[in-house]
C-alpha cells in the first residue's frame, strides 16, 4: 500500500499538469474539422482512471512477485 501510495501521488500530479495542456491543444485542433467534436471532463477522468488502474494492477504484481520470492534461490545465484 505504500508503495501504491507514492504511484497514485505522481500520477494524480502528472494528470493535473496534463489536463489543461491536453484540453488546450486538443480544444485547438478539433476546431479544424467540419463535423466538431465537444469535450467533455469524462473522458480526462476516465483517463486517469484506466491510468491508475494499471498502475496500481503493475505494481501490485511486482511486490507480490517480490514477496512470494524465495530469498534463498536469489542467494545461490548470486
Amino acid at each position: 500500500v505504500l508503495i501504491i501510495k507514492r504511484f497514485v501521488l505522481w500520477i494524480a500530479l502528472a494528470n493535473l499538469i496534463a489536463w489543461p495542456a491536453a484540453y488546450y491543444l486538443m480544444d485547438d485542433w478539433l476546431q479544424n474539422f467540419a463535423f466538431r467534436a465537444d469535450l467533455n471532463y469524462g473522458l480526462f477522468i476516465l483517463s486517469t482512471g484506466i491510468t491508475l488502474l494499471i498502475a496500481i494492477l503493475t505494481v501490485s504484481f511486482q511486490s507480490l512477485k517480490a514477496a512470494y520470492t524465495n530469498p534463498v534461490k536469489s542467494l545461490k545465484q548470486e
